[in-house]
């Protein structure tokens, strides 16, 4: 193949996977929740509501939802969108991890691969049931080190790594060793600074303030991204949180004025408010942590740039 045509057919080939892995994954979301069910048991996906077996033409990415109409095609239950959804997310993150490093880098890009399809899952799991599956968050906290270890290359812009590394300069790779600090380091930091937060957030409000899932998460993308990359990553998942937070509570004030409206009841706004407050700011932190630690394993030199910038 010329050289000029390996790149374009290489990132074609890597987004049409990861659509189809994509498909993996939607199985994965829905069935680790659930007792006695694996990726693996059964063997062929399902309806959920009927138990129809789907077969492989039931079972084409994004398409099958499209000519399916969005339902089974024994119940006719509605299909969810979150299936396209992920299936185009997934192929998504799959070029945009191709598409910024060298064909040269296909290691490193396998890794970034990898991370970025275990942040789907817990992303859409924490969005269901509010946890973190430890299929992924531990799962995550053995693979990293064993990972840096394999690809030394992951923890090239770590700080802890360059300087643990023998031998090291500017513009030279890290070794094994110093790859294995950084992501020692990573981990004790990511895990660390939200145990931290969790406990000032339990004597300030007098309950839990962050769920142990979410700790695990971020000790486990510590271990790919480095500590400066965890504090980053918590720093924009706290962000995005903190928006998405906000919006989630004026969605339901204005669902109490309306309904106040509609059942004719007198009801005053600072009572909407009231209650807006408490349910709205229930949301899960893992999707934005997993933000946070997807935005700094793909840019983390445009984010120590900005934070750079930003001082």
């Amino acid at each position: 193949m010329p050289p000029e045509l390996q790149q374009p057919f290489f990132l074609a080939a890597t987004t049409l996977v990861g659509l189809m892995v994509g498909s993996f994954l939607n199985v994965a979301i829905h069935r680790l929740p659930l007792e006695g069910q694996s990726v693996g048991n059964p063997r062929r996906s399902r309806c959920p509501k009927c138990g129809h077996a789907l077969s492989w033409y039931e079972n084409i990415p994004v398409l099958s939802w499209i000519l399916l109409r969005a339902r089974c095609s024994g119940c006719k239950t509605p299909i969810s969108m979150r299936y396209p959804l992920v299936e185009l997310l997934t192929a998504g993150l799959w070029y945009l991890a191709a598409s910024r490093l060298p064909l040269e880098d296909w290691d490193l890009i396998a890794v970034h691969i990898l991370v970025l399809s275990g942040l789907i899952v817990a992303t859409f799991v924490d969005f269901d049931c509010f946890e973190i599956p430890d299929e992924i968050s531990k799962g995550g906290m053995w693979l990293a080190p064993v990972l840096s270890l394999a690809v030394p290359s992951l923890h090239n812009s770590t700080l802890i790594a360059q300087r643990m590394s023998s031998n090291w300069e500017p513009g030279l790779p890290v070794d094994r060793l110093g790859a294995l600090f950084g992501c020692l380091a990573g981990m004790a930091v990511g895990g660390g600074i939200l145990i931290a937060v969790g406990w000032i957030g339990s004597k300030l409000y007098g309950r839990d303030a962050m769920g142990f899932g979410d700790v695990k998460l971020l000790a486990a993308g510590g271990g790919f991204i480095g500590p400066g990359g965890a504090l980053a990553a918590m720093m924009l998942g706290s962000v995005v949180a903190s928006v998405a937070g906000l919006g989630n509570m004026l969605r339901f004030y204005f669902l109490s004025r309306s309904r106040t409206k509609k059942r004719g009841v007198q009801k005053s706004r600072a009572a909407s408010v009231r209650l807006a407050r408490i349910v709205g700011r229930y949301i899960p932190f893992g999707p934005y942590l997993g933000i946070g630690i997807g935005i700094v394993l793909l840019a983390w030199n445009d984010v120590r740039q900005l934070i750079q910038w930003s001082h």
